[in-house]
């Protein structure tokens, strides 16, 4: 696979390309409040193998599925009470509904990876809203990265791990929340596979009923993208809850830690520290350090979705080689 990947701005001209990109089955990156996301029409079972196909993204690993807004996603699939309460307090934004695939929806096998559940988000991220009304497609869209390695929240991100695999990225900036979002199972009872840009906390009080927070990690059959267990990945070791780095790392620090080679908030604020996650482990890991050494991060709040990622980031590699 070998394309010349174009670098798109987010203006008319700029959309109106990435559209008609898309509407050839073509795949093309687009920036959401999360990270940036890798576009292709959900309903076509060949741009949908391209997303596969560039990241060398497992099959057995569905994909979420964006839409402009929960019209758009009631066409897609049954939406219970539950849904509805959540869309309306979190929609647009960066939440993630799984839901029983709606007969007739038209969506590629592929994206939901042969599974009767699919999984919805509605971004808020004007760039993704005005490509998602303009081209009038469900996209399928995982982070834009090779499959296992840390997620993109620049446009430049997005070209050291695709360019010459995908047509094109809308280089909308840096993106605003840094970590995916937050998925909810609602096929049963609400159970919350993973942690995310909505703290499960908000979800538990809007919600007002038991919300299942149980760690989820499953290699086999994931019923949502981020359940794999090594995942988030740097070329680096990561070591978690150091106090100091070893010789051959350098620190990733949290809060008022001295000697951190970067700090994602001397202060200590959650948000801060979610907001530059990818983008720090990214500047690491480009200076050939053989390990990254992280500061203890609270396990609460958006502090429970940076330690997921940071656990995934840490766990054993099969074969101790990264996917490229």
């Amino acid at each position: 696979m070998d394309m010349q990947t174009e670098r798109l701005d987010p203006d008319d001209a700029g959309l109106t390309r990435a559209t008609a990109l898309l509407a050839g089955g073509a795949c093309v990156a687009f920036p959401t409040e999360t990270v940036y996301g890798l576009g292709a029409d959900a309903r076509r079972d060949d741009a949908v193998a391209g997303i596969y196909a560039a990241k060398e993204r497992p099959a057995r690993n569905p994909l979420i599925v964006h839409v402009p807004g929960l019209a758009a996603a009631a066409t897609l699939a049954e939406l219970p009470d539950a849904a509805h309460v959540l869309a309306a307090a979190f929609w647009p934004g960066p939440l993630t509904l799984v839901l029983p695939l709606r007969r007739g929806a038209g969506l590629s096998p592929l994206v939901t990876a042969g599974g009767d559940s699919v999984a919805l988000r509605v971004p808020a991220a004007p760039v993704a809203q005005a490509l998602l009304r303009r081209c009038g497609l469900p996209l399928a869209a995982p982070s834009a990265n090779p499959s296992g390695r840390i997620s993109p929240t620049t446009a430049d991100h997005v070209l050291a791990g695709l360019a010459g695999r995908i047509a094109a990225v809308v280089d909308g900036g840096p993106c605003a929340v840094g970590l995916e979002s937050t998925i909810v199972d609602l096929t049963g009872a609400p159970r919350l596979l993973r942690p995310g840009g909505i703290p499960a906390e908000a979800l538990a009080r809007v919600l007002d009923a038991p919300l299942d927070m149980a760690p989820v990690t499953d290699d086999t059959a994931p019923a949502s993208p981020g359940l794999m267990a090594s995942h988030y990945a740097p070329r680096a070791r990561v070591r978690l809850n150091a106090d100091s780095a070893a010789p051959g790392e350098v620190l990733l620090g949290f809060g008022p830690v001295p000697g951190a080679t970067l700090n994602l908030s001397a202060t200590g604020d959650l948000a801060e520290a979610a907001a530059g996650l990818f983008a720090a482990l990214h500047r690491l890991d480009t200076g050939g350090t053989a390990g990254i050494a992280v500061s203890p991060i609270p396990d609460t709040g958006l502090g429970r979705a940076i330690n997921d990622r940071l656990r995934r980031a840490a766990a054993p590699r099969a074969g101790a080689v990264l996917p490229r």
